[in-house]
């Protein structure tokens, strides 16, 4: 848990004075709040486990001793690493942008979620090892492939018309047009038309 969420302010003074696999808790009922000096500190929250140091099976190479965690970080590495896993696969090739839509960011999430699970599916069923890049580069071309045939074959299908244009007006004026004779056209006085707009009318006689 982070420092931020609620741990007694006694425990977490006491936590900065720990040594490298010292620890100290705190509990009231079912509730367990424990701090452990690692490389940095770590913080725990708990119902079901106790504040008990136990042997991991490894040594260090340095000192050659028994390396020591609490029970709570043991059961959490071995039940959680799945889920770390997987979060750190996700951040390496993420497909999640900036959005204003929050719905938007959910389905890339989840999207981004079940690429990764086919990934995990298909080095399971197939026993390849496909590195996560190289296997979104596949998905990827497949998914270009499949638009490309299916785009080519719709317009097959389709019978286009003829492509019909729209004519052109002359480039030269027709004769006559501004040869100044005024006396063609016939002027009408503006009247008023609805909502106020005006309708000029201009007509050749």
């Amino acid at each position: 848990m982070r420092a931020n969420r609620g741990i007694p302010r006694d425990l977490e003074g006491e936590g900065k004075h720990l040594n490298r696999g010292q620890s100290a808790f705190r509990r009231k009922g079912d509730v367990m709040v424990q701090v452990w000096k690692d490389k940095r500190l770590l913080r725990m929250i708990s119902t079901i486990h106790d504040a008990t140091i136990v042997n991991t099976g490894r040594k260090d190479r340095k000192t050659d001793l028994e390396i020591k965690k609490p029970y709570a970080i043991v059961q959490y590495n071995k039940f959680m690493k799945g889920v770390d896993r997987a979060d750190q696969y996700l951040s390496y090739y993420s497909i999640l942008r900036k959005s204003v839509k929050w719905s938007k960011k959910v389905v890339l999430y989840l999207l981004n979620c079940a690429l990764f699970n086919a990934f995990c599916v298909y080095r399971t069923l197939t026993n390849k090892k496909v590195r996560y890049k190289n296997f979104l580069h596949e998905v990827a071309r497949s998914w270009i492939s499949e638009v490309q045939i299916t785009a080519k074959s719709n317009c097959d299908d389709l019978q286009m018309p003829e492509k019909q244009t729209t004519p052109r007006g002359p480039k030269l004026d027709p004769p006559g047009r501004l040869s100044g004779n005024f006396r063609t056209h016939k002027l009408e006085k503006i009247v008023a038309g609805v909502k106020g707009k005006k309708k000029v009318p201009c007509k050749t006689v």
